[in-house]
């Protein structure tokens, strides 16, 4: 459980419809993005025994070509205080306007309660860890939050909610929701929930195409939060939103891969729509 949630702290509650957008402010947005981690640098990389942080470039132009500056969060370490010492996770979270938590390793079965069924799916603890710390910064002071792929997972735990470790092994019945070989290439289609803050953002529109890249997916859903967009062949969640928060949201696909395929559902009215958040958040 959160440390925010376990000590029954919450997010503003706001009303669910559709706010007008924010005047911009004089200077751009500035968001900040999850790192990923890689533990084991293959050799031929050149950084022997060294953990990289990174992000993926599409993302990054995804942000910016909305005129918001993309800025990485770097983890502030666990095997050593010494970066905590001069700089904090309440540093970033003061200094940054909205939060988007990329997508990569699973979310580990140990961050919910579990052990993994195998070892590969063990997940990155360490980057669980990192991401829970500015996600709970974020709650605390009320800004945008918004989770992409392996974001919507650790946001729905969280909130107490767990995971499929494995679609296919523990839903069976399920389609196929990635594909090594053809990647981000992989597509079905979702049902957006009526009345849904996501029904508002995309008008009349039912259903929608969008890639698939995950072997994991919501299973118990947490606290407080809604589904906003299931599967539509078999039902698994797809979408998700917090009742009572300016704004902490999280998709399944990944809509920044989505501009180079116009058969696919476009992620700029959902991007617009929290960056609309953080600027009602800085001009308030």
């Amino acid at each position: 459980m959160s440390p925010v949630l376990g000590r029954g702290r919450k997010t503003p509650a706001v009303e669910p419809t559709l706010a007008a957008p924010a005047p911009a402010p004089a200077r751009p947005l500035r968001i900040g993005l999850t790192a990923r981690l890689l533990h084991k640098p293959p050799a031929e990389m050149g950084f022997r025994n060294k953990v990289l942080q990174y992000l993926e470039q599409s993302i990054a132009h995804w942000i910016m070509g909305h005129g918001a500056l993309a800025l990485m969060v770097p983890t502030l370490g666990y095997d050593t205080e010494v970066s905590r010492r001069r700089v904090s996770v309440q540093n970033y979270v003061e200094a940054l306007d909205g939060l988007v938590m990329q997508g990569g390793a699973d979310v580990s079965p140990t961050t919910y309660g579990q052990e993994p069924l195998k070892p590969e799916w063990t997940g990155d603890p360490a980057r669980d860890r990192y991401e829970m710390e500015l996600l709970d910064g974020f709650l605390l002071q009320g800004k945008p939050v918004l989770g992409i792929c392996r974001g919507l997972q650790l946001i729905n735990v969280v909130f107490g909610g767990t995971l499929y470790q494995d679609i296919e092994t523990q839903v069976p019945e399920a389609r196929a929701h990635v594909d090594p070989i053809v990647y981000d290439q992989l597509t079905h289609r979702v049902r957006i929930e009526p009345g849904s803050r996501m029904a508002g953002i995309y008008p009349g529109l039912e259903t929608a195409t969008v890639n698939s890249i995950h072997h994991q997916a919501i299973d118990r859903l947490g606290a407080d939060l809604v589904v906003e967009a299931v599967s539509a062949e078999d039902g698994l969640t797809e979408a998700i939103r917090a009742r009572a928060s300016n704004f902490v949201a999280g998709v399944q696909w990944h809509p920044e891969f989505h501009a180079q395929d116009p058969s696919l559902l476009s992620g700029e009215p959902l991007l617009r729509d929290f960056l609309n958040a953080a600027y009602r958040r800085v001009a308030a």
